[in-house]
């Protein structure tokens, strides 16, 4: 089933995000299964595709939005494309080369949303250079500058660290892309974006009600929990789409990933049903602070955003 109703955030620079997007995230994955998610999603209504250079599919992923827009399912500007800066390129000068490499993989000229992916930086050997990414957000600057990028963003930023960075960025930050969930709520960052202007976008989206995270088995009384079943019953909708609805009416755009076409369309069919107050508190009670994504390799560096 096509979905064109997908609903769009306006951005500080007065640019729009659609609400939900397709993430390419995979811990194991190969190339063609990238282009083959990128491809399904387009046709299923995605138009924001959410990759990174650390995921090392943006060939994949390019080669998937080459083909739709060459089948003429999507143009170019139908899409919102967000690209992230690995932590080995913060110093100022090396931002402008490497978004220009990852524009070459992915075959674009612009991506619509550039993110630096952690606030951290190390070198080739993963070792802590502590580059303060203010001096980094200035190469962020440049990319807008240049139109490689249309808007910049951080990702994985505590409050602390995006307030000092509005405090010095001549261009504002649009987006702050971290780990939203029912069992990872996040209110106090995301009131503080919302005071700022700067959208929240919800990386693992589901969190522990994910049928996908099996490191996380002790907490599978969450997903049986028959209060959301209770919910899911009601509407007839998956968990996923509770949860990925859950967000949406928080005004946070999602970015679920997956690779069976049927989820993939599942988890953009969310626009035909809505939570009642009581169905959101019921939600927002699976909240445990709990992060599915807590990146202790990086806990003694210098930046780093989680203590």
């Amino acid at each position: 089933m096509v979905n064109n109703s997908v609903p769009s955030l306006k951005l500080n620079n007065g640019l729009q995000i659609p609400i939900v997007g397709l993430g390419t995230y995979a811990r194991k994955a190969e190339p063609e299964q990238f282009q083959q998610a990128v491809e399904w999603g387009i046709d299923a209504g995605y138009r924001h595709i959410d990759t990174a250079s650390c995921y090392n599919n943006e060939e994949s992923v390019g080669a998937g939005i080459a083909n739709k827009i060459k089948e003429g399912i999507v143009k170019r500007e139908d899409l919102f494309v967000t690209t992230k800066l690995w932590n080995d390129k913060h110093a100022q000068n090396d931002v402008v080369p490497t978004l220009k490499s990852q524009l070459a993989r992915l075959q674009l000229n612009y991506v619509d949303l550039y993110l630096i992916h952690w606030p951290v930086s190390v070198n080739d050997k993963g070792e802590d250079t502590a580059i303060d990414y203010l001096e980094t957000w200035k190469g962020m600057e440049e990319t807008v500058k240049l139109g490689l990028a249309k808007s910049i963003g951080v990702s994985n930023f505590n409050k602390e660290q995006l307030q000092r960075l509005l405090q010095h960025a001549s261009i504002k930050p649009t987006v702050n892309q971290f780990e939203i969930s029912p069992t990872m709520t996040q209110y106090e960052l995301v009131d503080f974006c919302k005071s700022q202007s700067v959208v929240s976008v919800a990386y693992t989206p589901l969190g522990l009600i994910s049928e996908a995270r099996p490191e996380f088995e002790k907490y599978a009384s969450i997903k049986n929990d028959p209060k959301i079943k209770a919910i899911a019953e009601k509407h007839g909708k998956s968990l996923a789409q509770i949860g990925l609805r859950y967000l949406v009416q928080r005004g946070i755009p999602v970015v679920p990933k997956s690779f069976t076409r049927s989820r993939i369309q599942d988890n953009i069919n969310l626009f035909d049903f809505q939570l009642t107050e009581d169905e959101m508190t019921v939600v927002d009670n699976f909240n445990l602070n709990l992060r599915c994504v807590p990146a202790t390799q990086f806990e003694k560096y210098t930046y780093f955003p989680f203590h």
